[in-house]
């Protein structure tokens, strides 16, 4: 009997799958690749970019199977009902991920520094830890790692790229109901202007990185403040470079026909995860760069 996406009584369950075993050993050699090259091993770098090529040609792989069987009409509404949830949790772990990151943002600032400086109930570190240290915010900590540094100002490129990423999220929008209508033209359109905005995001943050590192000694060295500085807008870029190619796949998948009114998944997952980036954004201008 044929699986089509009407079909209520049938579940696809695909063919043993080598993608999950291959993806966890390129994932593990990328990992340990960015931690050795972060601490400084030579060897780290040509590892971590060996990592990521292996595991961007396993996701090609990969989601390559998933568009066939899709296109194949293996899938119907209770396959979408489990890619739905799929998403759901993997966003929930990644808002659980950058949780950590604004956590370690906030114990820093409001219980590890004043306690450093003697306040509240940290006279006895400040006495026998770094006496005389009086903390404040941006700091490189009582050892001033890393030399002085200057911030970037909220209200320069980071101002931009906030403008940059809301109306993102605005063409995406537009592009989804284009995509309801039937409307392949302004689908494309409008999809094109989100994959062109993520673009121009990237530049600008590229710029201001170049611009920290040459001009203002700010680096990922520079104490607590510089590590939590490009831990957060770092991991955020890497996000928004993935939603970028992950919004390019798309176009390219609606340019050749791909995608029903009715039937999309792929496309709004890729906008759950986009609009997801946009929302981290706003947090990181409002914590790191304002405040």
């Amino acid at each position: 009997m044929a699986q089509t996406h009407d079909d209520p009584n049938i579940y696809y369950v695909p063919h043993h799958s080598p993608w999950p075993f291959v993806g966890s050993i390129t994932l593990f050699i990328t990992m340990i690749g960015v931690a050795n090259w972060l601490n400084g091993q030579a060897w780290g770098q040509p590892v971590f970019f060996v990592g990521l090529v292996a595991t961007m040609a396993v996701l090609f792989g990969w989601f390559g199977n998933v568009i066939s069987e899709s296109l194949a009409g293996k899938y119907n509404d209770k396959v979408d009902a489990s890619f739905r949830m799929g998403m759901m949790w993997f966003i929930f772990s990644e808002i659980m991920f950058f949780a950590a990151f604004f956590g370690a943002l906030f114990y820093a600032r409001q219980f590890a520094l004043p306690w450093l400086s003697g306040e509240g109930d940290g006279a006895l570190t400040n006495q026998f830890l770094w006496e005389g240290y009086v903390a404040g915010w941006p700091t490189a900590g009582p050892e001033q790692l890393g030399g002085a540094f200057q911030t970037i100002p909220a209200w320069g490129l980071p101002l931009i790229n906030t403008l940059i990423l809301l109306a993102s999220g605005v063409t995406i929008t537009i592009a989804h109901h284009a995509l309801k209508a039937g409307k392949r033209t302004s689908l494309l359109v409008w999809l094109g202007a989100t994959v062109l905005l993520g673009s121009i995001f990237l530049f600008y943050q590229a710029e201001e990185y170049i611009h920290a590192y040459r001009d203002l000694n700010l680096t990922l060295g520079s104490g607590i403040y510089g590590s939590t500085f490009f831990m957060l807008t770092g991991f955020h870029g890497m996000h928004v470079f993935l939603g970028t190619l992950m919004l390019a796949i798309i176009w390219l998948r609606c340019l050749k026909g791909h995608f029903s009114k009715d039937h999309h998944f792929a496309f709004e997952a890729v906008a759950w995860y986009w609009h997801f980036v946009d929302v981290v954004w706003l947090g990181l201008f409002l914590f790191v760069y304002v405040l």
